[in-house]
């Protein structure tokens, strides 16, 4: 996987991410579950890794967190988050990095890291690479949480292009390969995604292999009654399937 392939992504696109109120499909159906998963924070050293323009970034840290930084390999999303940041300081870093190497945070430890949409943009040996300094740097029983387009996904969904990958292979034979995907914004056109396909296996053997010993939990994240009686014909079309996962292991 080249790195500037899914940094032009971003780079491209990063006024479309842009937000400080719910924008994107998976600010509904996601975003909100992995922040009551990262709670409580208060006094809590965080490291968000792909943290985009800083939409979550900014939630966890209006939660009380005492120290809030955030990583993306895109100039152009940190370019957006530092503005945010200087129109309303919240105590944010934002730094250019990329989530396979953490060596610009040697010494710095955090009580919770989180990958909101990152290993979906990698192969899986820098899935396995991320992983492996994330264990390193997390504090013992620090939380680390993440997510990712539910593998399934491509597999079983229809054209619709609120939430659709592309497949580029089957479910075995298809692993590492790259799904080009769009996700929909509440108004105006889908942004592109992407999905590097992954296994199940490949996830959680993954996180055994880079030290994590405790059991993971996982949560599949779909479309809720609440969203589709708040919105039935955006969130309607996809009831019933599989559009996340999230995952929550301790040190």
């Amino acid at each position: 996987m080249n790195h500037d392939s899914a940094k032009k992504i971003f780079d491209d696109s990063s006024n479309h991410w842009a937000r400080d109120e719910p924008k994107l499909l998976s600010d509904w159906t996601a975003r909100p579950f992995l922040l009551d998963w990262c709670l409580p924070v208060e006094g809590k050293r965080i490291l968000d890794l792909g943290c985009g323009e800083g939409y979550f970034t900014r939630q966890l840290s209006r939660k009380g967190a005492a120290r809030v930084h955030g990583v993306d390999i895109s100039s152009g999303m940190i370019d957006a988050a530092r503005v945010n940041e200087a129109q309303t300081p919240l105590g944010i870093d934002y730094a250019v990095g990329c989530a396979t190497d953490l060596s610009a945070l040697e010494g710095e430890n955090f009580d919770l890291i989180t990958a909101v949409f990152v290993y979906n943009y990698l192969k899986i040996d820098q899935m396995r690479q991320s992983m492996s300094q994330i264990f390193a740097h997390l504090n013992k029983g620090g939380k680390f949480v993440f997510s990712l387009p539910h593998p399934v996904n491509p597999f079983i969904s229809g054209s619709d292009s609120r939430f659709h990958f592309e497949r580029s292979g089957g479910w075995f034979s298809g692993r590492d390969n790259i799904f080009e995907g769009t996700i929909a914004l509440k108004e105006g056109e889908p942004v592109a995604v992407r999905c590097i396909h992954k296994t199940f296996e490949d996830v959680f053997s993954a996180l055994r292999d880079a030290g994590f010993e405790k059991f993971p939990e996982m949560k599949e994240l779909s479309v809720t009654e609440e969203h589709i009686a708040r919105d039935e014909s955006f969130f309607g079309p996809l009831e019933d399937l599989p559009l996340h996962i999230a995952i929550r292991v301790e040190r």
